[in-house]
């Protein structure tokens, strides 16, 4: 055993004030270890069938929970595709499998079937894990563990360093994980974000056991674990940065068509859209509708960087746009499916808006008596539909209600009792 293994081992989980998990009245207060090489020093990289074959009999023979991590090349890359996969486990150690040059990973995914997967923020890696073939059946979300067990700060680093008493080397987060080779240094911080990882979810279930959230958090993990994939986005083009500032339905089709002309390109040249075209340019050139390519290029982003070629392409969108008939021009906001923003309640249903606060009060006190984010105790736009077309203001109808909109059984078991009364407030 390493000393980095023998400190994980003996110490008491730090949680938030620094009180050990026992109530003992001692508290950890010694300088955090730097974490500075893999316990068997920086795995080889995956790249080929043979090796591949050998990690995946390697971890289906291991025992225990297995930590996973995912690398992608956000700002860089077109997509959100993973670049590096990293596995721990006892029994089988770390390994780096670059997805690139093996990108079928369901052999690795199925050797790991019914075996717990310790992610942190899971919701980030699982996509591009999905679209190399692994998906979990079980597994628990150290960031989510953290929020729910109270942490002020969830991040990987903060964790490891609060509840372990390590500290991670986080230089490496943002680069371009898509180049090869990948650099030895990014590759020893690609290995050390999954070496203390199972360690870290042994504590947080100890320290969510004794606060009587580990049922609460097996509950969110086993949501997560069966959630389907995300539906694509509609219009996505409206996400534009700056969209507020739009408000003509004409301008309106000019991002749309300079949005999507975007995004072919991005697509067809492996880069991140805002590497082709910011969204302030695109913005831009919707408020100004300029008439042709010179009155284009003097506005900002279409600056002397951006030859002529490219200038005319995006011309060419802006034309198209104001060709469109008026039929074919977007309609200013998306449909709304759901309740309208809580700033408009009080003119629209001043009833409405007097539950809505009642009930964010009540649930803000309750948040704040459990120690975890109010969005974690329930979502805020399930609280918004609550109150926006009421149930009755009955445990049964409330509890039901909120069942319906995904809430977790206990989610509904805490939150009811506060919706009730909430939803009293008007008659009140």
């Amino acid at each position: 055993m390493t000393d980095a293994q023998e400190t994980a081992a003996d110490s008491s989980p730090r949680i938030p004030g620094g009180t050990p998990p026992d109530d003992a009245g001692s508290s950890l207060t010694e300088a955090p270890t730097p974490l500075l090489e893999p316990r068997e020093g920086i795995p080889p990289v995956v790249a080929d069938a043979a090796a591949l074959a050998e990690v995946i009999a390697a971890f289906a023979a291991g025992s225990g929970p297995v930590a996973v991590d995912a690398e992608r090349a956000s700002g860089y890359r077109y997509g959100q595709r993973a670049y590096l996969v990293q596995l721990r486990r006892e029994g089988a150690g770390s390994a780096l499998i670059d997805p690139v040059a093996c990108p079928d990973l369901s052999g690795l995914g199925e050797a790991l079937s019914g075996v717990e997967w310790v992610l942190h923020a899971a919701t980030q890696d699982l996509p591009c894990l999905r679209e190399i073939g692994m998906v979990p059946s079980r597994l628990f979300d150290t960031e989510l563990a953290g929020r729910l067990a109270g942490f002020p700060r969830v991040g990987l680093g903060a964790m490891v360093e609060n509840v372990l008493g390590f500290v991670l080397e986080k230089g490496h987060s943002a680069v371009d994980w898509s180049t090869r080779p990948l650099p030895e240094p990014w590759l020893r911080y690609a290995a050390l974000d999954v070496e203390l990882l199972v360690d870290l979810r042994d504590a947080l279930e100890k320290e969510l056991d004794r606060q009587g959230k580990l049922e609460w958090a097996l509950q969110e993990f086993d949501a997560i674990a069966s959630a389907p994939p995300a539906e694509p986005r509609k219009d996505p083009w409206r996400r534009t940065s700056g969209m507020h500032k739009v408000r003509r339905r004409r301008q309106l089709a000019v991002v749309r068509e300079l949005w999507e002309t975007r995004d072919r390109i991005a697509q067809r040249r492996d880069v991140s859209p805002g590497k082709v075209l910011s969204d302030a340019a695109i913005v831009e050139a919707a408020l100004a509708l300029p008439s042709g390519v010179p009155a284009l290029g003097a506005l900002n982003g279409f600056g002397h960087r951006t030859g002529r070629r490219q200038l005319e392409q995006w011309q060419a969108a802006v034309d198209r746009a104001k060709a469109l008939p008026e039929s074919a021009l977007p309609q200013p906001g998306q449909p709304v499916t759901g309740p309208p923003p809580p700033r408009a309640w009080a003119d629209k249903d001043p009833a409405a808006a007097t539950r809505l606060s009642a009930a964010r009060a009540g649930v803000s006190a309750l948040a704040e008596k459990v120690n975890m984010p109010q969005e974690n105790l329930v979502s805020p736009d399930t609280v918004r539909r609550v109150c926006w077309e009421p149930p009755a203001a009955d445990h049964a109808a409330v509890a039901a209600a909120l069942a319906g909109f995904g809430a977790r059984p206990w989610q509904v078991e805490l939150v009811t009792t506060v919706l009730v009364t909430a939803l009293s407030a008007e008659s009140a």
